[in-house]
């Protein structure tokens, strides 16, 4: 007999189901976020279990990870992809996470790609550098709005950012001067957490090819690469290029019927730290490449400039699909062949 198992999980508690091929419900519970209260219950069925599904929440790390470790199968679903029907008219958790076992039945539950944990944990370390750089960005603009305010001296945030303390001597007032002062030692700081957490997950990606081929792009560097590199995890999870760049959402989520546009889907399925790499990597090309710049001002002439970033984003996640995929340099005329 096969059993089924769906986790309905939330921040402080999550509520298991089970059922076998006649969608009857073994076991359904509410139960603590503590991993061994979870082991304990789902043991019983263990040795019947097809899968166990748990929802892609903020939290699951713990919960998929430790499953794992205590030999259970599991797997990850997209909220976003699993809806009931409409016209239902009361739900809770225990008919959600019913509903979730009811299609791994069926074999229609839609499951996404666990991150492996070690590569996952560089891979959000590199967040962390970003979640940095920009608190370390509203103290540059904080200092650099307070000298203006203050002083009438418009320096730039170059020179804030390399937290230069001699700007202090521009104040008079000890007060003003101890704000500013503040904004220098966060920038101070978190250059210095920066640097390290740079230097960490430089560590742990230098050494893979993909890596040095991404960088082969115009305007892509080392931030970009690892970003890139890092948030894409296998490529060949992806089996067609046009899946990899909708994940990038570097194309339209328009809902088409007989050639008329009916709204739109969910423009935020997908990675945003990719979209944000993949748009700053349009920005750099277009200043180090004629060719770049000439198809985004062709483009921005048409639309707008928004939509011609877009566009050469779109270009670049495709260019770096195949770079990652076939391990070669960027090719610049097959971008805009």
């Amino acid at each position: 007999m096969t059993l089924y198992c769906a986790i309905d999980l939330h921040s402080n508690n999550n509520v298991p189901v089970v059922i076998d091929d006649n969608d009857k419900i073994l076991f359904s519970k509410r139960l603590p976020n503590h991993l061994p209260t979870v082991v304990s219950a789902l043991s019983p069925f263990k040795s019947d279990l097809k899968s166990v599904a748990v929802e892609s929440t903020f939290n699951w790390y713990w919960l998929v990870d430790g499953l794992d470790d205590n030999g259970f199968d599991t797997c990850l679903v997209n909220p976003a992809a699993v809806e009931q029907y409409s016209g239902i008219k009361y739900t809770d958790d225990y008919s959600d996470v019913f509903h979730l076992a009811h299609l791994m039945r069926l074999g229609l539950l839609p499951t996404g790609y666990i991150y492996p944990r070690e590569e996952r944990a560089v891979r959000d370390l590199l967040r962390k550098r970003l979640q940095l750089v920009r608190h370390r960005v509203t103290h540059m603009l904080s200092a650099q709005n307070q000298l203006c305010r203050t002083t009438g001296e418009n320096i730039t945030t170059k020179l804030i950012k390399k937290a230069d303390y001699s700007l202090l001597s521009l104040f008079e007032n000890h007060y003003l001067k101890m704000a500013f002062k503040a904004n220098l030692d966060v920038i101070n700081l978190r250059n210095n957490q920066i640097h390290v957490l740079e230097q960490t997950v430089l560590e742990q990606t230098e050494r893979k090819p993909e890596y040095n081929f991404l960088q082969t792009i115009n305007g892509v560097g080392p931030i970009l690469a690892m970003t890139i590199l890092l948030e894409t995890g296998d490529i060949k999870r992806f089996s067609q290029v046009g899946n990899y760049a909708s994940y990038c959402r570097c194309v339209q989520s328009n809902r088409i019927s007989n050639a008329k546009k009916k709204g739109s889907n969910n423009r935020k399925n997908g990675n945003k730290y990719l979209a944000w790499a993949f748009v700053e990597a349009a920005h750099s090309i277009i200043r180090y490449c004629k060719t770049a710049h000439r198809f985004y001002q062709r483009k921005r002439s048409e639309k707008n400039g928004a939509l011609a970033t877009k566009a050469l984003a779109h270009k670049l996640a495709r260019a770096s699909y195949f770079i990652m995929r076939d391990q070669k340099p960027f090719e610049l005329e097959l971008l805009f062949r």
